[in-house]
């Protein structure tokens, strides 16, 4: 059992850890400029948590399964509140990671505006040769 102690720990520690990741990728997402190489460091810390996060859960329902308490773990307190603590802060995070796919999907639709608007714009200036057209905006168009 305390070994099973020690395992909700460890996954309330991580949790704590996805916790600050999330508080700084919302940090990111709400700047004015989203800057590339900072989320997708804050991105690959993310999966990684994520990852020890899914590790560690399947390491708790192997020592469940091998005869000790299983979840919610009535009858054994020091357990019980360590789980309620894990339940709590898994829905905080589900939350907080939700919020951070809106706001990352509005940066998406916002560029995805954007290219297409340059797309519309460069077809009017540029040739399928990739050489400008502005002899027909400009007027006559003078050779070297």
């Amino acid at each position: 059992m305390e070994s099973l102690a020690l395992h909700l720990d460890k996954l309330l520690e991580t949790l704590s850890e996805l916790e600050s990741v999330l508080a700084e990728e919302h940090a990111l997402l709400c700047a004015g400029t989203l800057p590339g190489p900072a989320l997708q460091r804050v991105t690959d810390d993310k999966s990684q948590l994520l990852a020890t996060v899914n590790h560690l859960e399947q390491q708790r329902q192997l020592l469940e399964n091998s005869g000790g308490p299983k979840a919610p773990y009535a009858g054994h307190d020091g357990l019980t509140a360590r789980w309620r603590q894990v339940q709590q802060q898994s829905q905080q995070l589900r939350e907080k990671n939700q919020h951070n796919g809106l706001l990352l999907s509005r940066h998406i639709d916002h560029n995805a505006q954007a290219l297409a608007v340059l797309n519309k714009q460069n077809k009017n200036l540029y040739g399928p040769d990739g050489q400008s057209r502005g002899g027909s905006l400009l007027g006559r168009k003078i050779g070297v």
